[in-house]
């Protein structure tokens, strides 16, 4: 049992060590905690949706990270809350404090579910109000 709380103890340090680096813009340290197989999926009916599921981190930026930048003024995420889990998880409750280029801000509550195995990162399900995403999109 000992084994498993240490585990998920290392999980949550690096799921919070990704959002560390995305927080300093730093794209070479959010990809590096990933799996070069990870399984990454956007919520369903989310614009970055189309691309389910995304195989690797190259598929990861440019399908994800690349146009959510093109797409936005702005891109925060606040109030991150990690919660430990066993079996390799950890579920992480935030919120998007984001503007796009269409001028519309928004603020939608978010959680992530993040899946590790040996120290990296190899599946990730985002759970967000796709309505709130989808009317700060459109002009």
């Amino acid at each position: 049992m000992e084994d498993l709380i240490k585990q998920s103890t290392e999980n949550k340090a690096i799921v919070d060590r990704l959002y560390e680096a995305f927080s300093k813009g730093d794209v070479p340290g959010v990809l590096s905690g990933m799996d070069s197989k990870i399984v990454w999926n956007e919520a369903e009916g989310n614009k970055y949706a189309n691309g389910n599921p995304y195989i690797g981190p190259d598929a990861v930026l440019n399908g994800v990270f690349g146009p959510i930048l093109a797409d936005h003024e702005y891109f925060n995420l606040k109030d991150i809350e990690l919660h430990e889990m066993l079996n390799g998880k950890v579920l992480a409750t935030l919120r998007y404090d984001a503007k796009t280029k269409t001028g519309k801000a928004y603020n939608a509550q978010v959680a992530h579910l993040w899946i590790l195995k040996g120290g990296k990162i190899t599946g990730f399900q985002q759970f967000v109000d796709t309505k709130k995403l989808d009317e700060a999109m459109t002009s």
